[in-house]
Protein backbone atom coordinates (compact mmCIF):
# COMPACT_ATOMS: atom_id res chain seq x y z
CA UNK A 1 0.00 0.00 0.00
CA UNK A 2 1.55 3.27 -1.15
CA UNK A 3 0.51 6.84 -0.38
CA UNK A 4 1.78 9.25 -3.02
CA UNK A 5 1.02 12.97 -3.20
CA UNK A 6 -0.15 14.97 -6.20
CA UNK A 7 1.74 18.26 -5.88
CA UNK A 8 4.96 20.09 -6.71
CA UNK A 9 4.54 22.72 -3.98
CA UNK A 10 7.80 22.41 -2.07
CA UNK A 11 6.45 23.45 1.34
CA UNK A 12 3.46 21.16 0.93
CA UNK A 13 5.75 18.26 0.04
CA UNK A 14 8.01 18.93 3.05
CA UNK A 15 5.01 19.03 5.38
CA UNK A 16 3.42 15.87 3.97
CA UNK A 17 6.64 13.85 3.95
CA UNK A 18 7.40 14.97 7.50
CA UNK A 19 3.98 13.96 8.86
CA UNK A 20 2.71 11.04 6.75
CA UNK A 21 4.12 7.79 5.31
CA UNK A 22 4.48 9.29 1.84
CA UNK A 23 6.45 7.20 -0.65
CA UNK A 24 6.38 9.42 -3.72
CA UNK A 25 5.33 12.55 -5.60
CA UNK A 26 3.43 12.79 -8.87
CA UNK A 27 2.96 15.75 -11.15
CA UNK A 28 1.26 16.70 -14.39
CA UNK A 29 1.06 19.99 -16.32
CA UNK A 30 -2.02 21.14 -14.37
CA UNK A 31 -0.30 20.47 -11.05
CA UNK A 32 2.79 22.32 -12.27
CA UNK A 33 0.59 25.29 -13.26
CA UNK A 34 -0.74 25.53 -9.70
CA UNK A 35 2.78 26.30 -8.48
CA UNK A 36 4.17 27.79 -11.73
CA UNK A 37 7.90 27.36 -11.02
CA UNK A 38 10.06 29.67 -13.12
CA UNK A 39 12.63 26.96 -13.82
CA UNK A 40 10.83 23.63 -14.19
CA UNK A 41 13.81 21.28 -14.06
CA UNK A 42 15.51 23.11 -11.21
CA UNK A 43 12.23 22.90 -9.30
CA UNK A 44 11.90 19.16 -9.93
CA UNK A 45 15.46 18.65 -8.73
CA UNK A 46 14.46 20.44 -5.53
CA UNK A 47 11.51 18.05 -5.20
CA UNK A 48 13.95 15.16 -5.52
CA UNK A 49 16.19 16.63 -2.81
CA UNK A 50 13.23 16.82 -0.46
CA UNK A 51 11.89 13.31 -1.05
CA UNK A 52 15.21 11.55 -1.58
CA UNK A 53 16.01 8.64 -3.86
CA UNK A 54 14.05 6.24 -1.66
CA UNK A 55 10.76 7.77 -2.80
CA UNK A 56 9.37 7.74 -6.33
CA UNK A 57 9.08 10.85 -8.49
CA UNK A 58 6.64 10.82 -11.43
CA UNK A 59 7.00 13.54 -14.10
CA UNK A 60 4.62 13.82 -17.07
CA UNK A 61 5.45 14.50 -20.71
CA UNK A 62 3.34 16.97 -22.69
CA UNK A 63 3.77 15.93 -26.34
CA UNK A 64 1.22 13.85 -28.24
CA UNK A 65 3.37 11.98 -30.77
CA UNK A 66 5.52 9.02 -29.73
CA UNK A 67 8.85 10.30 -31.04
CA UNK A 68 8.59 13.59 -29.16
CA UNK A 69 7.29 11.86 -26.04
CA UNK A 70 10.44 9.74 -26.06
CA UNK A 71 12.63 12.82 -26.55
CA UNK A 72 10.90 14.55 -23.64
CA UNK A 73 11.38 11.47 -21.48
CA UNK A 74 15.10 11.49 -22.26
CA UNK A 75 15.31 15.18 -21.35
CA UNK A 76 13.52 14.59 -18.05
CA UNK A 77 15.88 11.77 -17.16
CA UNK A 78 18.89 13.87 -18.18
CA UNK A 79 17.81 16.88 -16.13
CA UNK A 80 16.59 15.07 -12.99
CA UNK A 81 17.80 11.47 -12.70
CA UNK A 82 17.33 8.01 -14.16
CA UNK A 83 15.04 6.90 -11.34
CA UNK A 84 12.20 9.17 -12.43
CA UNK A 85 8.97 7.51 -13.55
CA UNK A 86 8.02 9.14 -16.83
CA UNK A 87 4.25 9.67 -16.94
CA UNK A 88 2.81 8.93 -20.37
CA UNK A 89 -0.91 9.28 -21.23
CA UNK A 90 -2.35 6.06 -22.63
CA UNK A 91 -3.20 7.26 -26.12
CA UNK A 92 -2.41 5.43 -29.38
CA UNK A 93 0.88 7.32 -29.66
CA UNK A 94 1.42 7.03 -25.93
CA UNK A 95 1.36 3.24 -26.05
CA UNK A 96 4.03 3.28 -28.75
CA UNK A 97 6.15 5.55 -26.56
CA UNK A 98 5.66 3.32 -23.51
CA UNK A 99 6.92 0.32 -25.48
CA UNK A 100 10.02 2.26 -26.59
CA UNK A 101 10.78 3.61 -23.14
CA UNK A 102 10.39 0.22 -21.47
CA UNK A 103 12.65 -1.36 -24.11
CA UNK A 104 15.23 1.21 -23.01
CA UNK A 105 14.79 0.16 -19.39
CA UNK A 106 13.17 3.38 -18.17
CA UNK A 107 10.51 3.64 -15.46
CA UNK A 108 7.05 4.43 -16.84
CA UNK A 109 3.76 5.45 -15.26
CA UNK A 110 0.83 5.08 -17.66
CA UNK A 111 -1.65 7.86 -16.97
CA UNK A 112 -4.97 9.33 -18.14
CA UNK A 113 -6.62 5.90 -17.95
CA UNK A 114 -10.41 5.93 -18.27
CA UNK A 115 -11.13 2.49 -19.67
CA UNK A 116 -10.17 -1.08 -18.80
CA UNK A 117 -8.90 -1.84 -22.30
CA UNK A 118 -6.64 1.22 -22.07
CA UNK A 119 -5.28 -0.23 -18.85
CA UNK A 120 -4.78 -3.66 -20.44
CA UNK A 121 -2.81 -2.05 -23.29
CA UNK A 122 -0.58 -0.25 -20.81
CA UNK A 123 -0.15 -3.46 -18.84
CA UNK A 124 0.88 -5.43 -21.91
CA UNK A 125 3.23 -2.61 -22.97
CA UNK A 126 5.15 -3.01 -19.72
CA UNK A 127 4.13 0.03 -17.66
CA UNK A 128 5.37 -0.02 -14.06
CA UNK A 129 2.36 1.92 -12.72
CA UNK A 130 -1.07 2.39 -14.29
CA UNK A 131 -3.08 5.40 -13.15
CA UNK A 132 -6.87 5.20 -13.59
CA UNK A 133 -8.66 8.50 -12.97
CA UNK A 134 -11.14 7.55 -10.26
CA UNK A 135 -13.23 10.71 -9.90
CA UNK A 136 -13.24 11.50 -13.61
CA UNK A 137 -14.34 7.97 -14.50
CA UNK A 138 -17.19 8.30 -12.02
CA UNK A 139 -18.18 11.67 -13.48
CA UNK A 140 -18.56 9.97 -16.87
CA UNK A 141 -21.09 7.57 -15.38
CA UNK A 142 -18.78 4.57 -15.19
CA UNK A 143 -17.54 2.57 -12.20
CA UNK A 144 -13.86 3.22 -11.42
CA UNK A 145 -13.79 0.54 -8.74
CA UNK A 146 -14.89 -2.13 -11.19
CA UNK A 147 -12.01 -1.09 -13.45
CA UNK A 148 -9.52 -1.23 -10.56
CA UNK A 149 -10.81 -4.62 -9.41
CA UNK A 150 -10.66 -6.21 -12.86
CA UNK A 151 -7.23 -4.73 -13.57
CA UNK A 152 -5.98 -5.98 -10.21
CA UNK A 153 -7.26 -9.47 -10.98
CA UNK A 154 -5.54 -9.43 -14.39
CA UNK A 155 -2.23 -8.36 -12.84
CA UNK A 156 -2.40 -11.27 -10.40
CA UNK A 157 -3.72 -13.79 -12.93
CA UNK A 158 -1.03 -13.10 -15.53
CA UNK A 159 1.71 -12.32 -12.97
CA UNK A 160 2.52 -8.81 -14.24
CA UNK A 161 5.08 -6.71 -12.38
CA UNK A 162 2.88 -3.62 -12.30
CA UNK A 163 1.05 -1.53 -9.71
CA UNK A 164 -2.26 0.27 -9.94
CA UNK A 165 -1.73 3.91 -9.00
CA UNK A 166 -5.26 5.21 -8.54
CA UNK A 167 -5.53 8.96 -9.18
CA UNK A 168 -8.07 11.80 -9.40
CA UNK A 169 -9.69 11.96 -5.97
CA UNK A 170 -12.13 14.37 -4.35
CA UNK A 171 -12.50 12.67 -0.97
CA UNK A 172 -11.28 10.05 1.47
CA UNK A 173 -14.03 7.55 0.60
CA UNK A 174 -12.71 7.28 -2.95
CA UNK A 175 -9.17 6.69 -1.64
CA UNK A 176 -10.36 3.98 0.74
CA UNK A 177 -12.41 2.27 -1.96
CA UNK A 178 -9.49 2.34 -4.40
CA UNK A 179 -7.29 0.46 -1.93
CA UNK A 180 -10.06 -1.96 -1.00
CA UNK A 181 -10.78 -2.81 -4.64
CA UNK A 182 -7.17 -3.66 -5.39
CA UNK A 183 -5.07 -0.54 -6.03
CA UNK A 184 -1.57 -0.93 -4.67
CA UNK A 185 -1.02 2.83 -4.59
CA UNK A 186 -2.92 6.10 -4.65
CA UNK A 187 -1.81 9.59 -5.61
CA UNK A 188 -3.93 12.30 -4.05
CA UNK A 189 -3.75 15.98 -3.17
CA UNK A 190 -2.34 16.62 0.30
CA UNK A 191 -5.62 18.29 1.23
CA UNK A 192 -7.52 15.04 0.58
CA UNK A 193 -5.13 12.98 2.71
CA UNK A 194 -5.36 15.51 5.54
CA UNK A 195 -9.13 14.95 5.58
CA UNK A 196 -8.37 11.57 7.14
CA UNK A 197 -7.44 13.38 10.35
CA UNK A 198 -10.19 16.02 10.27
CA UNK A 199 -12.62 13.87 12.30
CA UNK A 200 -13.58 15.88 15.43
CA UNK A 201 -13.91 12.62 17.36
CA UNK A 202 -10.12 12.23 17.23
CA UNK A 203 -9.53 15.58 18.93
CA UNK A 204 -12.24 14.88 21.50
CA UNK A 205 -10.72 11.51 22.39
CA UNK A 206 -7.31 13.12 22.93
CA UNK A 207 -8.84 15.92 25.02
CA UNK A 208 -10.72 13.39 27.18
CA UNK A 209 -7.56 11.36 27.75
CA UNK A 210 -5.62 14.48 28.69
CA UNK A 211 -8.33 15.63 31.08
CA UNK A 212 -8.09 12.30 32.93
CA UNK A 213 -4.30 12.54 33.05
CA UNK A 214 -4.30 16.10 34.38
CA UNK A 215 -6.90 15.12 36.98
CA UNK A 216 -4.30 12.76 38.44
CA UNK A 217 -1.02 14.65 37.96
CA UNK A 218 -2.06 18.29 37.72
CA UNK A 219 -3.15 20.62 34.93
CA UNK A 220 -0.52 21.11 32.26
CA UNK A 221 1.85 18.53 33.70
CA UNK A 222 2.93 16.23 30.91
CA UNK A 223 4.84 12.96 30.90
CA UNK A 224 8.15 14.77 30.44
CA UNK A 225 7.38 16.89 33.52
CA UNK A 226 7.18 13.91 35.87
Amino acid sequence: MEFIIDTVNLEEIKDAVDHMPIVGVTSNPSIVKATSPENFFEHMREVRKIIGKERSLHIQVISKDADTIVKEAHRIIEEVDDQVYVKVPVSYEGIKAIKILKAEGLNVTATAVYDLMQAYMALAAGADYIAPYVNRIGNLGNDPMELINELSNRIVQDDYDCKILAASFKGVQQVRDAFNYGAQAVTAPVSVLKQIFANPSIEKAVDDFNADWYAVYGEGKGICDL
